[in-house]
């Protein structure tokens, strides 16, 4: 099953105001984090500048469907005061924690890309407040679990090991990390590899895991992205599904063996980076008692060839079915 997509973007460049002079006529919108927050369905957007300067800035999906992009850009307080030199905060990922919309994002800096740890502390996501800045290492597409697991905080991540031809550093596996406070972390373990030969070679984590009804088993849904790097002068980033252990999020229980999202339409296909889809965020519409079961609506948005920003639709039960 390939998600369910759309002829046309969600929001392009033409979507973004002149927010200052940086961000006026921008260059592209892609990879954006989503959350359900206070009744309201937001977007973090990396936007691109002329200079190729990365910036958040936030979007709302309204119920009729329309998206408004916002007429500011996000800070995140406390990241200036950093003693690292920093080039760009880009590739943000929403999560809901203890009723606090909690933002990860990776951070280029002179010393390598590191995840900082923030919390919104307005109510139009103009401003956060960093609560952590991990420095321990070269590592990328953190993303937090929406609750405490075994009493301590839960993070998937993606240590950088490897550089891609022509590009930035990569890696192969998807790990999990615990804290007891947002700031300080320890790596437990590998969670997933990437599969040589076939449509995951290198990964790295999408959205933030959403657990799952216990007529599903109970355990979390969580998307990441492949990138088959095996065709001659490009690499094709796809998008798979697995579900992890309820109380040992490190061990996969089933596996998506192909993407349930690939590049198709032309737009996927052309832009900045070609043959790219990216799931970034991802909303579960739950019933009314807070029940994630197997008819609840998933909807994906993605980074499309680094350009614009795609939606993919789908059922929880759809995408559990894809794993084995």
């Amino acid at each position: 099953m390939h998600m369910k997509t759309f002829p046309t973007p969600v929001l392009t460049r033409d979507d973004v105001p002149a927010i200052c002079r940086e961000l006026t006529d921008v260059t592209s919108v892609f990879n954006p984090g989503a959350a359900v927050w206070k009744g309201r369905e937001w977007l973090m957007l990396r936007v691109q500048d002329r200079g190729r300067r990365s910036w958040l800035v936030p979007a709302e999906r309204r119920g009729d469907g329309s998206m408004q992009v916002l007429a500011h850009a996000a800070k995140i307080r406390g990241l200036e005061k950093r003693p690292e030199q920093i080039f760009h905060v880009y590739d943000p990922r929403l999560t809901v924690l203890e009723g606090e919309l909690m933002m990860v994002a990776a951070v280029d800096t002179d010393a390598g890309c590191r995840l900082v740890t923030s919390r919104c502390v307005s109510n139009d996501l103009s401003e956060f407040e960093m609560v952590g800045f991990d420095a321990s290492g070269d590592r990328r597409n953190g993303v937090l679990f929406p609750e405490k697991i075994g009493g301590r905080y839960v993070r998937l991540e993606r240590p950088n090991g490897m550089s891609l031809e022509g590009g930035p550093t990569s890696g192969d596996a998807i790990c999990l990390a615990t804290s007891d406070d947002l700031e300080h972390w320890e790596l437990e373990k590998t969670v997933m590899s990437g599969r040589w030969h076939y449509w995951d070679e290198r990964i790295g984590s999408g959205p933030p895991p959403v657990r799952l009804d216990d007529s599903l088993g109970g355990g979390w849904l969580h998307l990441y992205h492949g990138i088959a790097t095996h065709f001659a002068g490009c690499n094709v980033y796809q998008g798979g599904v697995t579900v992890l252990d309820r109380d040992d999020p490190g061990k996969v229980v089933a596996r998506s063996p192909m993407n349930v999202l690939e590049p198709r339409q032309p737009w996927e296909f052309m832009g900045q980076v070609p043959n790219v889809v990216f799931p970034s965020g991802m909303v579960v519409e739950a019933d009314a008692s807070g029940r994630i079961g197997s008819d609840a609506k998933v909807r994906v948005y993605y980074g499309a060839a680094d350009t614009v920003v795609g939606m993919a639709e789908a059922t929880v039960g759809q995408l559990v079915a894809e794993c084995e």
